[in-house]
């Protein structure tokens, strides 16, 4: 029954394409909701920069079915793109949608709270993505108008009903659900969703695999592997449902997240002893990598955001 997963774990780190087609035409999801395990579903996002053509959905847009009601797991990137996922949901149960949670405070995962709000349903959110809303939400609404046209329609910038600091938590049907915020990662007011009585993670952007991370200029990356190692790993999840790519574990997400910042750190680190300069540093051998998608997009940015952090350190 579990066919599904059981693939995507054995699969490991299987390549995914940006070149591969919208795979759930007729619905501005990218991909049609899967149950990666019972009652937990997620419709995984393109692996690629949004675009017109997979209508921003480069995320995995998760929900829990519990029982006693629906919890949705980001918002979605457009008004649109929210109520697509929520015409899914209703095929799939008729309890209602009671909560919403935004993983961080960027565009595919609050932009839908638009609609989400217009249905009367709570959204929370860590005090931090809250501020990056209140801060930046107009500017990324813009930007998501201007590559995805007519699909923006409905779309305006609504900030989380309730925040939180350190934890969230929500007993609700069959499930214990723990929005944690572990320490600093990707982005400001990054929360992972643990479920202990399933030990699975829905890990939003503290981690990846399949596509490259990206380094913002917000991103600290000794604060994110100190994080990763002294609160995330420890979770022990024995699913992961990341912020972009296929469900899989924590071996992968790991070797394509924590291992990869360590070792881009370790690049730049012997290239600083040897008195590099950043012109130089951007082109550190990433090689290992070079299979992700979004590799060409981005590993020369995050050699030379790491170069900028590091000089300092």
């Amino acid at each position: 029954m579990w066919r599904f997963l059981t693939v995507i774990l054995a699969a490991g780190a299987a390549q995914a394409h940006e070149d591969i087609a919208d795979k759930y035409p007729g619905s501005m999801l990218y991909n049609k909701p899967v149950e990666v395990i019972p009652h937990v579903w997620s419709a995984i996002g393109a692996t690629a920069p949004p675009t017109y053509e997979n209508a921003g959905h480069n995320n995995n847009l998760s929900f829990i079915v519990t029982g006693d009601g629906v919890v949705v797991i980001n918002g979605g990137a457009a008004y649109g793109l929210a109520k697509a996922l929520h015409d899914e949901i209703k095929t799939i149960t008729d309890q209602p949608v009671k909560l919403v949670f935004n993983e961080n405070g960027q565009g595919h995962a609050m932009l839908g709270n638009s609609y989400w709000a217009e249905q009367g349903v709570p959204i929370v959110a860590h005090e931090e993505a809250a501020a990056e809303i209140a801060e930046y939400g107009g500017s990324i609404l813009e930007g998501m108008k201007r590559y995805n046209g007519d699909q923006a329609e409905g779309t305006s910038v609504v900030g989380p009903t309730e925040t939180f600091d350190e934890e969230y938590i929500v007993e609700m049907g069959d499930f214990r659900i723990e929005a944690r915020y572990l320490g600093p990662a990707h982005s400001p007011g990054d929360i992972v969703i643990w479920l202990p009585e399933q030990s699975l993670v829905i890990s939003g952007d503290m981690a990846f695999h399949e596509r490259m991370l990206p380094i913002f200029e917000h991103t600290y990356t000794a604060d994110w592997v100190e994080t990763w190692e002294t609160a995330f790993e420890p979770l022990g999840a024995t699913y992961v449902i990341p912020g972009h790519g296929h469900p899989t574990n924590m071996d992968q997400v790991r070797r394509y997240t924590h291992d990869y910042l360590v070792y881009l750190r370790g690049k730049v680190g012997e290239h600083l002893e040897a008195g590099g300069d950043l012109a130089d540093a951007y082109y550190v051998d990433q090689s290992p990598y070079a299979h992700l998608d979004t590799y060409e997009e981005l590993a020369t940015k995050n050699a030379g955001r790491v170069y900028e952090q590091m000089e300092f350190e």
